[in-house]
């Protein structure tokens, strides 16, 4: 790699410069690839769950978009937690590669009340999050591009709320350093300034997390000192993979996997559970995505054994009341469900597909990507049950593009010349409008709005 390269992916992903300085980074990084004798041919992978600076993540958007480009992708989203602000620069950088560009963002909502005020049916029960009963996560894809400051204050008083049960976290996990004799967390030092906050990003349980792990790492250095010190000082006994990994010094992913272990043996030491004003009712969630003209989304988990990222154990989640959990589905308003191909069996996605087409749910595809250690690729979308899915990726672009100009021609808006139309239809209208879309050029869009509108397209 050449000093020109390495400093071109530097400004690709430093979280310290503007948009802008990276977006130009990136122009001129693909401009040079051009210029190589053989240039790549993106494949039809699809990825729309990319967290990125903004939430917990070793990649800014522009490098998100890069990464997904190198992995052979010919469409990628980000998705952040309680934050939108990656959404413009996702969307250009992937324009800037010639591939197809999408956001969104990821928040916790309460399940806990029914229709009639009461307890609701699941508000007792683990969902689809490992740490909380009767709270689910949830994303909203296909913001609009006039929405995304709509978004940003929506989000606003969640990302506060989130920072300070962060903050009181951490203060019990300064008990526990304390007593073991290791040196405690600032917050603002170690946290706060760790994250993007202070730009409209989420802070998480992971940036807590690596402010810990970096107590370790300063303390004990990468190796097998600090794996040692894990279980003597933390009570933490990493398994025999874990050990090895965390032994190695030159481990590239080793903050990462650090993480992972932090995250399965040592948070639920401090987890503090999100209040109301964090989880809000999932109905405020999706009337206000159906209020900017954003599709609101479940996320799918399913039982689970050994998840991507390592740090999830094998659990039962919502898979034995999948069909009553669709119907709550359907009432609360969401319009989508969003599920990963590589973590559940196919006999558990047909499943899911079979009810998404009975309930008229749009499906989307994506697998969460926020360590360096995962892959950006998602094999399992080329495969015949699931092909159907890069469709719907471009349908979503469409959808993204045409309602940003006029939002009458969202999926799911009442007033769309297609809206009395069956949803499959109305998707393979939209893949195929994504598709030919011009993603660096808004005249694509009117012109298909134009023939949307006489019934040619």
């Amino acid at each position: 790699m050449t000093d020109s390269v390495r400093i071109l992916l530097s400004q690709i992903n430093d979280p310290g410069v503007s948009r802008e300085e990276r977006i130009e980074a990136l122009e001129t990084w693909e401009a040079e690839r051009r210029q190589a004798p053989s240039v790549d041919t993106p494949q039809q992978e699809v990825n729309n769950h990319i967290h990125t600076i903004y939430s917990f993540s070793p990649y800014t958007p522009a490098m998100a978009a890069l990464r997904s480009r190198e992995a052979g992708l010919g469409a990628a989203g980000s998705v952040d937690h309680d934050s939108i602000a990656a959404a413009e620069e996702m969307i250009e950088a992937c324009a800037v590669l010639g591939i197809g560009g999408c956001s969104g963002f990821e928040v916790r909502v309460s399940f806990k009340s029914g229709a009639d005020g009461k307890p609701g049916p699941f508000a007792d029960r683990k969902i689809n999050n490992p740490d909380s009963a009767g709270i689910v996560y949830m994303t909203v894809q296909g913001v609009p591009k006039p929405a995304i400051p709509l978004a940003a204050e929506f989000l606003r008083p969640l990302r506060e709320e989130r920072l300070l049960r962060t903050r009181a976290m951490a203060e019990s996990a300064n008990l526990i350093l304390k007593e073991a004799g290791l040196e405690e967390i600032d917050f603002d030092r170690d946290i706060r300034s760790r994250s993007q906050f202070d730009s409209g990003g989420g802070i998480t349980e992971r940036h807590l997390l690596a402010a810990v792990a970096g107590v370790f790492i300063n303390k004990y250095g990468k190796g097998p000192d600090l794996a040692a010190a894990l279980e003597g000082k933390l009570g933490v006994t990493p398994s025999p993979r874990i050990r090895a990994l965390l032994s190695d010094g030159e481990n590239v992913h080793y903050l990462y996997d650090l993480l992972g272990i932090l995250k399965s043996a040592f948070l639920p030491r401090i987890f503090i559970q999100p209040g109301e004003q964090e989880a809000i009712p999932a109905g405020q969630v999706t009337a206000f995505a159906a209020g900017i003209g954003a599709i609101p989304a479940y996320a799918y988990l399913g039982d689970v054994g050994e998840s991507p990222t390592g740090d999830k154990k094998a659990e039962r989640f919502e898979d034995e009341f999948l069909d009553p959990l669709f119907e709550e589905l359907s009432r609360l308003g969401y319009r989508a469900v969003a599920y990963m191909p590589p973590r559940n069996t196919e006999e558990q996605l047909r499943r899911v597909r079979r009810l998404c087409t009975e309930w008229g749910f749009m499906e989307i595809s994506g697998v969460d990507i926020n360590s360096s250690r995962q892959s950006f690729n998602c094999p399992e979308v080329l495969l015949p049950p699931f092909r159907h899915l890069i469709d719907t990726t471009w349908a979503l672009i469409a959808h993204e593009r045409l309602s940003s100009l006029d939002r009458s021609f969202g999926l799911f808006a009442p007033d769309n010349p297609l809206a009395a139309e069956p949803l499959e239809e109305r998707l393979a209208v939209y893949a195929g409008a994504g598709r030919t879309l011009d993603l660096r050029d808004d005249a694509s869009c009117y012109s298909i709005i134009n023939d949307l509108k006489q019934g040619t397209f």
